[in-house]
């Protein structure tokens, strides 16, 4: 399984943004740690120790959803039942309408819910519930009431032999709905400290979880209780004639991309910024960003005709529109049902980002 992951996604073990050694891993400002001992987890060890952190320090926690207390399909909860008994870590019926309304019910009453939606692409019968119900319960209450202790987990993107039931990235869907937060992790550092913020935020959370890097992403990772920014773009690499941006398991992508360009083109210097989250995402950090170099290339999973690049597009535009040298490159998805076959194709390589970046800069 990991070679064929390796397959699909080249170039994630090999990353320079993965932190193979302690040193790197503790060498982060945002992390504010006050240890520097770390343990060697992938993504779904590093959601799982998340988890038990979240469990352990908060007796309101609860975790739940479709065979989590087996531990899950991707292993993700694996032993938390037996840890913290089976009223807090436990199986719900298989309707994700009735997970999502649980989960709303026990947000109202104090209670801070961690529940699993098995994979995204399952989340749409949850759909009304998250955005009519957990999205406006502050404002529609006056802010007398609210479900600021919920957090929906759920695996995205491709894995290369999902189809179009098992392989979707549906975040733009819910960066339409204010009252929301989405955040999306490229790591298990960033993932164990995302999801803690995401879970202690008075806000209600989808927290999309690129699941074909629950194995192939592994780093050193610190093994305090540590929370990163919701809301914040990191700038991974510094540059000044063009800014890549992309989230998630794109991130590995857009570096292959980089590197590649940087090759035809000697002298290039690409930006490469991990958004982290889409709801609220950093317009501040990007917009920065795109006035020093003037172009801006951009990739997600998910279609092009309504996909969140879009409207990060249409943003910036509006912010950088005298600083820009070229139009704005947009490498998505194809807009078809994600294909089981052709998933390889569907999904924006190294060499189609490459020649988004080279057509940008060539303008």
């Amino acid at each position: 399984m990991i070679r064929v992951l390796r397959r699909f996604m080249q170039g994630v073990a090999d990353s320079k943004f993965i932190k193979h050694t302690p040193e790197q891993a503790v060498n982060n400002p945002e992390l504010n740690l006050k240890s520097k001992e770390t343990k060697k987890l992938n993504l779904y060890q590093s959601v799982n120790d998340a988890l038990g952190i979240a469990l352990e320090k908060d007796d309101k926690a609860v975790v739940f959803g479709e065979d989590v207390a087996f531990g899950g399909v991707f292993r993700c909860t694996m032993g938390l039942a037996e840890k913290y008994g089976k009223s807090r870590v436990f199986n719900t019926p298989l309707t994700e309408q009735g997970i999502a309304g649980f989960a709303i019910g026990m947000a109202a009453v104090g209670h801070t819910p961690i529940a699993e939606i098995q994979f995204a692409d399952y989340v749409f019968p949850a759909f009304d519930q998250i955005v009519n119900e957990a999205a406006k319960y502050r404002y529609r209450s006056g802010n007398l009431f609210n479900v600021g202790g919920l957090t929906f987990r759920m695996p995205c993107m491709a894995v290369g032999h999902g189809g179009h039931y098992h392989s979707q990235s549906p975040e733009a869907y819910f960066a339409h709905t204010p009252g929301l937060k989405v955040v999306i992790p490229r790591s298990p550092i960033q993932c164990k400290g995302l999801l803690l913020s995401s879970i202690r935020d008075k806000n209600p959370v989808i927290f999309m979880e690129p699941k074909i890097l629950y194995r192939s992403a592994v780093e050193q990772v610190p093994v305090e209780d540590y929370e990163l920014p919701i809301g914040k773009a990191e700038v991974l690499k510094e540059g000044k004639d063009v800014t890549v941006l992309g989230w998630g398991s794109q991130i590995y992508v857009l570096e292959n991309a980089i590197q590649m360009a940087e090759k035809q083109i000697p002298g290039l210097s690409c930006e490469l910024i991990d958004l982290r989250s889409i709801l609220p995402w950093d317009l501040e950090t990007v917009a920065k960003s795109v006035n020093k170099t003037g172009r801006l290339v951009i990739a997600h999973e998910a279609p092009m005709t309504g996909g969140f690049a879009g409207e990060i597009a249409s943003s910036i535009q509006d912010a950088c529109f005298t600083r820009l040298e070229a139009p704005i490159q947009r490498v998505c998805g194809w807009d078809t049902p994600f294909p089981l076959v052709f998933e390889k194709f569907y999904v924006p390589s190294a060499i189609r980002c490459m020649d988004a970046i080279l057509k940008s800069v060539k303008y």
